[in-house]
Order: structure tokens, then C-alpha cells, then sequence
């Protein structure tokens, strides 16, 4: 019984994860781990690395 109560919270926290991506995706959130998600080109690596620092020294 036990092992059946935690599969069900592992997959209720799998698919909240999945609604949630898939939400942000459809609102254009292209790095949605990225805090400038919105404001970046694709490439969060790159992108958001520069936009974070130049809100910094703002």
C-alpha cells in the first residue's frame, strides 16, 4: 500500500511538472528555467547571462 501512495505523488509532481512547461511554452517562454525567459533569443546560456548582468549594473 505504501508503494502504490508513492508512485501516485511522483506522478502527481511528474505531471504538475509537465502542465507547467507546457503553460509557459505556450505563453513564448523560450528558457523557462532562465529568470529573463521572456526577454531571451533561444540561447539561454548566452542571452540570459548577458541580460542578467546588465540588470545588475543598473
Amino acid at each position: 500500500m505504501k508503494n502504490i501512495i508513492i508512485v501516485i505523488i511522483i506522478l502527481a509532481i511528474v505531471i504538475s511538472i509537465c502542465v507547467y512547461l507546457y503553460k509557459e511554452k505556450k505563453r513564448g517562454t523560450k528558457c523557462i528555467g532562465c529568470p529573463y525567459g521572456k526577454q531571451c533569443g533561444g540561447n539561454c546560456s548566452g542571452n540570459c547571462q548577458e541580460n542578467q548582468s546588465s540588470h545588475k549594473a543598473k
